[in-house]
């Protein structure tokens, strides 16, 4: 995992991390856990499920409310945290080291263009006031 000085972030909060064996791992932000309070429980995605960019395809609920999870690119689901099934409290402790699931985006071509969509964690945190 990168630091999270090169990861990219969403409107919506996640971020995505793209590996150097290609899958990109994504997560939520600092700014989203602390919104949310002490999360309890993360319904993920199924693995093998395509996913667009944008679209919201899992679900977080903290002690405050339940919250979508939206894709930050376009692919495949190919890997889940069983460790946050485990400890979700692991996202409020620790948010840009908790990765949620990892996508195998559909090519290196669209995934460049939905990566050049998100932010940097500079402008990320000037937008969202985190």
């Amino acid at each position: 995992m990168n630091s999270q000085e090169t990861f990219k972030f969403a409107e919506t909060h996640e971020w995505a991390d793209l590996e150097e064996d290609g899958l990109v791992w994504v997560g939520i932000s600092n700014h989203a856990q602390e919104a949310l309070g002490d999360v309890m429980f993360f319904q993920a995605p199924k693995l093998g499920q395509q996913v667009k960019q944008g679209e919201t395809i899992a679900v977080i609920e903290s002690v405050k409310a339940a919250s979508d999870i939206h894709a930050p690119v376009s692919g495949e689901i190919v890997a889940l945290n069983e460790e946050v099934d485990a400890a979700p409290e692991s996202l409020n402790e620790k948010p840009y080291a908790v990765w949620l699931f990892k996508i195998k985006p559909l090519s290196d071509n669209s995934l460049a263009s939905e990566l050049e969509q998100l932010m940097s964690l500079e402008k990320y945190s000037s937008t969202s006031g985190a």
